[in-house]
């Protein structure tokens, strides 16, 4: 009987300490730094002091404490300390698996997708189904202009991660038509080999395209690379070497990508090399969606 006495009051000495320790981890901040967005677009870095369902009270990095309300804050996460830099957080690259439109070997989360326009007309999204697996599309919409024939494409790709932020393989193709046109289609299937981070990389591709239905007779050749220059920066270049009936082009660019807010803003200049030399400016927008959802 003494041996059972005993033992239930080592069963409840033990509920309390677990009850006590519980009780004690809940009421301690938390030790992580979060990125808080707000309903009306204000970030905050900072420390998570206390929450409970109504409210949160925030230690910001350069604010002190603040207090908000659950239903004014649009997003939160942790964040990686390893992005700050200086007392700035370096964004996510918000188009990290192309580079002007060219794509790398890196491919977009499942459910993560981005839009990009370009000078207005030329409009494409892309979207993941599975982390390595993607599809998008995109149109210019010529039949807003009397009806001109309008070219639509699909935009499949492959992401094989061979070493994590190191070296990516990806393969895929852009397949479209011209509705409304008589031309039975265009299109290119090309592979990539890519060396670095989302960050800062290196890409080597080579592709086949066909229109006129025919296939291009020799590959298409493509280096491009990316490199961060800070917070909210890149230089971005890309560049091609095709086989035109029989004469060869070299098409450079080079120019760059600014983070405003979660968006990307692409500019450069594309230069022909052939008998007529003519910069063409570039100038993109990458809004990215599936945004993270709120950690609580």
């Amino acid at each position: 009987m003494k041996i059972k006495i005993r033992f239930c009051h080592l069963i409840l000495g033990m509920a309390f300490i677990l009850t006590a320790f519980n009780c004690n981890a809940q009421n301690q901040p938390d030790t992580l730094t979060y990125h808080i967005e707000t309903s009306n677009g204000n970030t905050y870095i900072g420390n998570i002091l206390s929450q409970d369902s109504e409210k949160l009270i925030f230690q910001s990095e350069k604010l002190g404490e603040i207090t908000f309300l659950q239903t004014d804050i649009k997003e939160m996460h942790a964040i990686n300390l390893q992005k700050m830099k200086g007392g700035k957080y370096w964004m996510d690259n918000p188009q990290a698996t192309r580079y002007f439109y060219s794509p790398n070997g890196y491919g977009l989360k499942k459910g993560e997708g981005y839009y990009q326009n370009v000078w207005v007309l030329v409009n494409s999204f892309a979207v993941g189904i599975t982390n390595n697996i993607s599809i998008g599309g995109g149109l210019v919409p010529l039949f807003f202009f009397g009806g001109t024939p309008t070219p639509v494409w699909l935009t499949p790709k492959v992401s094989i991660p061979v070493k994590k932020e190191n070296f990516n393989l990806g393969a895929g193709a852009l397949v479209g038509t011209v509705v409304g046109g008589e031309d039975p289609g265009f299109g290119i299937l090309y592979g990539i080999t890519t060396f670095g981070s989302r960050d800062n990389n290196v890409s080597f591709g080579l592709g086949y395209g066909y229109a006129g239905g025919e296939w291009a007779k020799s590959p298409m050749i493509n280096i491009n690379f990316m490199f961060r220059t800070g917070a909210r920066g890149y230089i971005i270049s890309e560049n091609y070497y095709i086989q035109a009936n029989g004469e060869p082009m070299v098409i450079l660019s080079f120019g760059g990508r600014q983070i405003i807010k979660k968006a990307g803003l692409d500019y450069g200049l594309f230069i022909p090399f052939s008998s007529n030399l003519i910069a063409l400016p570039w100038l993109g927008i990458t809004i990215p969606f599936g945004n993270k959802k709120k950690d609580k």
